[in-house]
């Protein structure tokens, strides 16, 4: 069994090896909007997704390992809704590239084109009066779809918005959307500034991650931030 400490010194250790987070070191910010489409039937339980709305969003595209890009890479989409919960309270989602089906939708997927499947929360989350996982789909483009490797993001939103469909999805139901996203600019330069994601803290009543494994996830995200600064202050 993982503990917490060895998560935390292997996490740390890797971070100052690469002076960057342990994970996802490098990735592209980008600006959009999350729309919630609202349920016209039963609903889902949850206020925020069962009535219209649009958001503007924070998203960052990253590869989960920092891998050569020649390599497949777990790629990390984590988007910012701000705020989806009243002025000055953002929701953040985390999605890393995995499969749709009832057991890929739970583990990460190695994948060398950022368009090419669905990128999945992995972990459930409670979602009204049930547990679900969440999903962001890529919405193909005119052209069929576009072959969008992680250097090759500013040239597809110089073309287009990159859209996503965002869903939902317990074991015994099929994927259900509740928003599209659409990824419409590039930050000129990402490096200039920093967005600390985090699920735990920024979440809404009734939609909400479970806490599996979340002291594990403290751990690695408290030993990158020691590992870079010394100090534990660098998001």
């Amino acid at each position: 069994m993982i503990d917490e400490r060895t998560v935390r010194r292997v996490a740390g250790r890797l971070a100052r090896w690469r002076a960057a987070p342990a994970l996802h070191p490098h990735g592209v910010l980008c600006s959009g909007t999350l729309t919630v489409t609202g349920r016209s039937d039963t609903g889902w339980g949850v206020p925020w997704l069962d009535r219209p709305g649009a958001h503007r969003a924070t998203v960052r595209w990253s590869r989960a390992l920092g891998l050569p890009r020649r390599f497949p890479d777990g790629l990390g989409l984590a988007v910012r809704a701000e705020d989806a919960g009243g002025p000055g309270n953002a929701l953040d989602l985390l999605f890393t590239s995995s499969r749709s089906g009832r057991l890929g939708r739970h583990l990460p997927l190695l994948r060398p084109n950022a368009l090419s499947g669905p990128y999945s929360t992995l972990l459930s989350y409670r979602v009204g009066d049930r547990e679900r996982v969440l999903a962001a789909f890529p919405v193909p483009g005119p052209d069929g779809g576009p072959d969008a490797t992680m250097p090759t993001l500013w040239q597809q939103l110089a073309r287009r918005p990159v859209r996503f469909d965002l869903r939902a999805a317990a074991p015994d139901e099929p994927w259900r959307t509740f928003a599209t996203l659409s990824l419409e600019a590039v930050h000129p330069a990402p490096a200039t500034r920093t967005v600390s994601y985090d699920p735990y803290a920024h979440n809404l009543p009734g939609l909400h991650p479970t806490g599996r494994l979340r002291r594990l996830r403290d751990a690695a995200y408290a030993g990158s931030r020691h590992g870079r600064t010394g100090d534990g202050h660098d998001g």
